[in-house]
């Protein structure tokens, strides 16, 4: 095998695969990066039995072929080149890597025990990939993080028609966030939950092209397959895993909070004053949102060391009549990471009690109706006596 390339395409490529790669691989074979030249270009996998990923780049090949180094150090010599062409030729067992005066000789690992790569499965539709990306985004933040709890760091994608869905919870929270797509048949309809951290990943790595191809393996969750396909920088991406098992919890009527108090704010001035505020909150302490007329306040304190409190200009309303509701209680980064996914400029909460869940949305205008495609909901916290 022998190729040339621009420097810079082959980092970004190589960093690319290589973030997928599992840091303590099952096998050492794991800890290989592909390198196939052929005609049409170059492409560089790799897979840890879960997912994969693969990304085609141009090049000139002078000698098709393949070969499989350690990539982690093959990203680490990509970082550190000079702006210059890079050729790299494989023979045998080993690999030498030339980019102006500086040479590298790599020891190779065996084609031959790589495993074969998962296929991309039948496409099943398209979204635009901006849309995609922001999406992904204000969904992941309420996905566990917890490993054993496996189907909680997952989030459920949920194909019905021209409408894809994105549904994530961490039992304490949750978000939805529902776009348009263009499904490849006319019954493209299914259910698939796949790890947060692989649809995050995705969604900022597919942003160069206009879209991003799904494709869903099966309809069913567990046992099946969804890959990824489209354009970043430096070249085409494709990356597939393996569905979550597990049933996903049934939440979604979690989302339909009939608003007892409701509140309407200016986005950026709740998120600053959540950062303020929550400087001084104790671990494991709710920041209060004191509701009063035409205003909130928020305060926290770590004890007897340090309080802070902020109010912010609002519009409240009670829905319910009789006497307005005193105070609630937040979770400091939960409500931080709420409000951080909207994309509007003002904020809606909808409460039904103290202690009850809390419906975010977005606002597009003060007085215009809440936004229905993203909901956020927050499990309130008790607040000591």
């Amino acid at each position: 095998m022998k190729i040339r390339l621009d420097r810079d395409v082959m980092a970004e490529a190589v960093a690319w695969a290589a973030r997928s790669l599992p840091s303590r691989p099952s096998a050492p074979i794991l800890a290989g990066l592909l390198i196939k030249a052929e005609s049409s270009g170059v492409t560089m996998s790799s897979f840890d039995t879960e997912t994969s990923a693969q990304i085609q780049v141009k090049a000139n090949v002078v000698e098709e072929g393949e070969a499989l180094v350690s990539g982690k150090l093959l990203a680490d010599i990509a970082r550190s080149l000079p702006n210059k062409p890079v050729e790299l030729t494989a023979e045998g067992s080993r690999m030498e890597l030339v980019c102006g005066s500086a040479r590298f000789t790599l020891q190779t690992l065996p084609v031959a025990d790589y495993p074969n790569l998962p296929e991309m499965p039948a496409a099943t539709g398209n979204v635009e990939s901006d849309v995609f990306s922001q999406a992904v985004g204000q969904v992941v933040v309420a996905a566990g993080r917890d490993e054993l709890l496996p189907v909680f760091t997952g989030v459920r994608v949920e194909i019905e028609g021209e409408t894809l869905s994105l549904l994530a919870t961490d039992r304490y929270r949750m978000a939805l966030k529902e776009l348009p797509w263009s499904p490849v048949g006319s019954t493209a309809d299914g259910a698939a939950l796949v790890p947060a951290k692989v649809l995050a990943e995705t969604s900022k790595s597919m942003t160069s092209g206009e879209s991003v191809t799904l494709s869903l393996a099966n309809s069913g969750v567990g046992d099946g397959m969804i890959g990824f396909e489209g354009d970043g920088a430096g070249g085409t991406r494709q990356i597939t895993t393996r569905l979550l098992n597990g049933e996903f919890p049934k939440v979604r009527h979690l989302m339909n909070v009939n608003a007892a108090v409701s509140v309407r704010a200016t986005t950026a001035d709740v998120i600053a004053s959540v950062k303020r505020v929550a400087l001084v909150a104790e671990r494991n302490t709710p920041l209060r949102m004191i509701i009063g007329d035409g205003q909130i306040a928020l305060d926290a304190a770590t004890g007897d060391q340090a309080q802070a409190t902020e109010a912010i200009e609002a519009v409240v309303e009670n829905h319910a009549g009789g006497e307005m509701m005193a105070a609630v209680g937040f979770n400091p980064q939960y409500l931080a990471d709420a409000l951080g996914a909207l994309d509007t400029p003002y904020v809606y909460f909808a409460f039904t009690a103290p202690a009850k869940p809390c419906l975010i949305q977005g606002l597009e205008q003060l007085d215009g109706d809440p936004l229905g495609d993203y909901r956020h909901v927050i499990m309130l916290m008790r607040l000591p006596n």
